[in-house]
């Protein structure tokens, strides 16, 4: 008996001490409400009582559960394991913490160091917290991720984006750093920055040229993240118009790199006072036009065909509207453009020249705001609405001309009696996700109407469509995926009283799908890697009959199809400290593809219809013929000192696609060509050598670039060509070799009352067209001068600051003129009279020089205003100089006779207004 009384007591003691130690249980669920509107549930229907910071919470984040006898500790845990909120449980009452456990004891891992008198680090942060950080900005600590109770990891990592505190654009080549370990990071094009920091307090740094310097002490308990808003110097808004890459041109390999900035350029006087940030281009050194009125450019000798032009990473196939006068793209949506024209990244192909990369702004994902011009020709209109406030926003804009009012005082009797109109549509979207994912989405239109003569009318427009994800996987990978859609067509309608009335109709169609890695291997080592593809359609040309009168019979050029593929891999090296390699390569790969009639000619005899052998029928999608081949990259930098280094570079470039043009300037109704059987791609090597040293406390800038180029295939056409409709379009043309070479000044002056920079290009520019027969030779087949030659290149853009609202600005251009074939004499044969013609370019016209002045004027800067101004009043061409835009040539009494045609001979004034709020 008494050994049952002792089991009894012994089993109620245990049974006693079991109901003290488990933990009260809960039943609850819910579905598709925020984490606060759980707790208030649990509060109605416990006895909880919970405190908090409303702040803490994402309300739009919803949430669906559904819990059963289970403690009130297993569904807090669960509830917000994905988040940095902590809670502690004192009885009925639950208190949250953000980042920071709250202990009831003092933590075991914390105990003091027998060497180390200080306090642990679980207490110092609550010191810490209480002060704002001596040498830091105005801000209390920062606490980063959720600290986790017994947890044994020493390191973390924190990452973050940097972006500008003005309009949220991500800034890239931002340097990131600790300050006590001198651990450091550069941030990616996307702003992105990821750090390895030890457990416990840091002071971050953020530095840079062109921003503000600013820091952050920090107590960081896991992986988490810190985001950075910065703002640019004093006076550096309206200063840099211009950078060539200011801090990352000292840390980067690749030669020949120039960003321009949408906002500086609104202190340049341009035609007509439209801001144009590819007009700006062209008083870089390297970068030419035929002159005014010509829609492409040249750069470093090179063909209009032969530059890419991206926006938001979708090719422009016509980067301009009105005759070239300006650049097709709403400058108020624009952030910025990135020119390679030395050392192109080896994840851009496709031509042998240059890469303008534009990039558009984002959205304001704050507030509602916008900005807008009122100018005498244009006027346009952008506006940034917040979608999800913080994460995700709307940017529109358009653009519309009245325009017809100039071209009446124009000196061109054509043009004069001409009309002309455009518009343009831009909207992008973008929405950051989560940490680790954002994507963005780009749609733009533009369309030009214009016609010369009262019977013929001409449109074109272009149309693109852009789709960006981008997707962290770690803190040293992020990728990038690229989707897009960009089409170029143009109609001719010609409707006159004659049966000869027609429709013309040409369009190109390409579609591109590309994914980019950035893996940041070491601190050595960064990789940049991916794969790309893209379709081209192209319909050459079809003409119809304009009306039932007209006789013109239906004529159709067969329709073409490419595929262009390509493999691409770059390492940045650091060697050391001073000698960085920038080593890429890529590897690209063209089909040409049916359904197509091809034609063989016979070996060993020039390409005429007459010698056609054979006719050979492609199927839909079926190749044709293929081309491919290695793409090397190389760049190599050495720094000598903090204000002098040097730059090497290679590259090798493939072209698969050839642009038509019986002009020798770009026009609208230009038509592109791809290889197939009987034409081959182009293809090009560079060679580039740069020095640039910094004066004055790195106040001046100077450099000095030359480089050499190599081309083969450089298309061309034989005299007297037809290129139109022609079902045998490889006969009229010829394919020949190029060769460039040239030396370019910059001296720049960024900051200060007095700011700009003067560019001076020493080039030539050839092209030799040599065959074994006479009829396929050019100039003898010896090298002449290509229509971009042009020796002497100067551009000086100046701006001086009288206040901070108040600024004189100057644009000088001289040129030498550009070459022209010019008639010598005639001849009789077999009875008729024929123009005998000198060597093809052997001459010039008359060179070229204007002067530009604009003032400049802010509105007052007081912060609470419904919308701030700016002013600009400029003359363009104030000299009045009588620039030839072409020569032409007629026959009178017996003789021939040159004329001059001219686009500005007079001085233009204009004074636009432009508006953000």
């Amino acid at each position: 008996m008494r050994i049952f009384t002792i089991i009894l007591l012994f089993l109620g003691l245990n049974q006693l001490l079991y109901s003290q130690d488990q933990k009260p249980t809960i039943s609850i669920n819910y579905k598709n409400i925020n984490q606060i509107e759980v707790l208030k549930k649990i509060e109605t229907s416990t006895n909880f009582k919970f405190y908090f910071q409303e702040e803490w919470f994402d309300k739009n984040v919803l949430i669906s559960g559904d819990y059963s006898n289970k403690s009130i500790e297993e569904i807090l845990s669960k509830i917000f394991k994905e988040t940095d909120l902590n809670f502690f449980v004192d009885k009925n009452k639950i208190i949250f913490t953000k980042n920071s456990i709250i202990y009831n004891k003092y933590p075991v891992k914390s105990s003091i160091d027998s060497k180390n008198t200080q306090a642990p680090v679980f207490f110092q942060q609550y010191d810490s917290v209480k002060k704002n950080i001596p040498g830091t900005i105005d801000a209390p600590i920062a606490l980063i991720g959720k600290e986790e109770a017994n947890s044994d990891i020493d390191f973390y990592i924190l990452s973050g984006h940097i972006t500008d505190l003005k309009d949220n654009k991500p800034l890239a080549d931002i340097t990131v750093k600790e300050k006590n370990t001198k651990t450091s990071t550069i941030t990616d094009a996307s702003g992105f920055y990821s750090l390895k920091l030890p457990t416990g307090i840091s002071t971050i740094e953020v530095e840079s040229l062109i921003y503000r310097n600013t820091a952050r002490k920090i107590m960081i308990y896991s992986n988490g993240t810190l985001d950075f808003s910065i703002i640019e110097k004093i006076n550096q808004l309206d200063e840099v118009l211009v950078k060539g890459k200011n801090s990352q041109n000292i840390r980067t390999a690749i030669t020949g790199v120039t960003t321009i900035q949408a906002e500086g350029v609104k202190n340049i006087p341009l035609v007509l006072g439209e801001r144009d940030i590819l007009k700006v281009a062209l008083t870089i050194p390297g970068i030419k036009t035929a002159g005014e009125g010509s829609s492409g450019f040249s750069v470093r000798g090179g063909k209009e065909d032969q530059n890419l032009v991206l926006l938001d990473n979708a090719t422009l196939y016509n980067p301009t509207h009105l005759f070239g006068f300006f650049s097709s793209i709403n400058p108020y949506t624009i952030n910025k453009v990135d020119i390679y024209k030395g050392g192109i990244p080896s994840e851009f192909g496709g031509r042998l020249s240059s890469v303008f990369d534009i990039v558009s702004k984002n959205g304001n994902t704050e507030k509602i705001s916008g900005e807008g011009g009122i100018g005498p020709v244009t006027s346009n209109l952008t506006a940034s609405i917040p979608v999800v406030k913080g994460k995700a926003s709307l940017l529109v804009g358009g653009r519309a001309t009245y325009s017809d009012w100039i071209l009446k005082t124009l000196d061109n009797e054509d043009l004069k009696n001409s009309e002309a109109s455009f518009y343009d549509l831009f909207a992008k979207y973008n929405h950051k996700i989560n940490q680790h994912n954002s994507v963005e989405g780009t749609v733009y239109y533009s369309k030009d109407s214009y016609n010369i003569t009262p019977d013929s009318l001409y449109k074109y427009s272009n149309r693109l469509i852009s789709l960006k994800w981008k997707h962290t996987f770690s803190e040293k990978t992020n990728s990038e995926f690229n989707l897009t859609n960009s089409e170029y067509k143009f109609n001719i309608n010609y409707d006159s009283a004659n049966p000869e009335s027609f429709i013309f109709k040409y369009k190109i169609d390409e579609t591109q799908a590309s994914i980019k890695f950035n893996t940041t291997y070491n601190s050595k080592h960064k990789f940049i890697y991916g794969i790309q593809t893209k379709l081209y359609k192209v319909n050459p040309g079809e003409m119809t009959p304009n009306g039932s009168a007209s006789l013109i019979n239906p004529l159709k050029v067969d329709n073409e199809k490419g595929l262009e593929s390509a493999l691409f891999f770059s390492d940045k090296y650091q060697i050391s400290e001073k000698l960085l390699l920038d080593v890429g390569a890529r590897y690209s790969l063209y089909a040409a593809l049916g359904e197509s009639i091809q034609k063989v000619y016979q070996d060993g005899v020039p390409l005429t219809p007459s010698t056609v052998i054979e006719e050979k029928t492609y199927t839909n999608n079926e190749v044709i013929n293929t081309f491919g081949g290695f793409e090397p990259r190389i760049g190599l930098r050495y720094i000598f000192d903090e204000s002098f280094f040097i730059k090497a570079g290679f590259d090798k470039n493939f072209q698969y696609i050839h642009l038509l043009s019986n002009n020798s300037t770009q026009a609208p109704t230009d038509t592109w060509k791809l290889s197939d059987l009987n034409v081959k791609p182009e293809s090009g090597l560079q060679y580039s050598l740069g020095l640039f040293k910094k004066l004055n406390n790195n106040d001046i800038e100077l450099s000095l670039e030359g480089y050499y180029k190599t081309s083969k295939n450089i298309l061309d056409y034989k005299v007297g060509a037809n290129i139109i409709l022609n079902q045998d379009l490889e006969t009229e043309l010829l394919q020949g070799e190029g060769k460039a070479y040239g030396v370019e000044f910059l001296l720049k002056k960024p900051n200060g009352r007095l700011n700009g920079w003067i560019g001076y290009t020493y080039a030539r520019s050839f092209i030799k067209l040599d065959s074994k027969f006479n009829d396929e030779k050019v100039n003898n087949g010896d090298y002449f001068p290509s229509n971009f030659d042009k020796p002497h290149d100067v551009s000086i853009v100046m701006n001086y600051k009288f206040t901070h609202r108040y600024s004189f600005s100057s644009n000088f251009v001289y040129q030498t003129g550009r070459p022209v074939t010019y008639p010598i004499g005639k001849y009789t044969y077999n009875g008729a009279e024929y123009t005998l013609y000198s060597d093809r370019n052997k001459y010039r016209i008359p060179d070229y020089y204007r002067l530009d002045i604009g003032l400049n004027i802010e509105g007052n800067h007081k912060i609470k205003k419904l919308a701030h101004s700016f002013w600009n009043i400029s003359i363009y061409n104030v000299l009045g100089r009588n620039n030839p835009y072409s020569i032409f040539f007629v026959t009178k009494e017996g003789q021939i006779k040159a004329y001059k045609t001219s686009i500005f001979a007079v001085p233009i004034p204009t004074i636009t207004y432009n508006f953000k709020f």
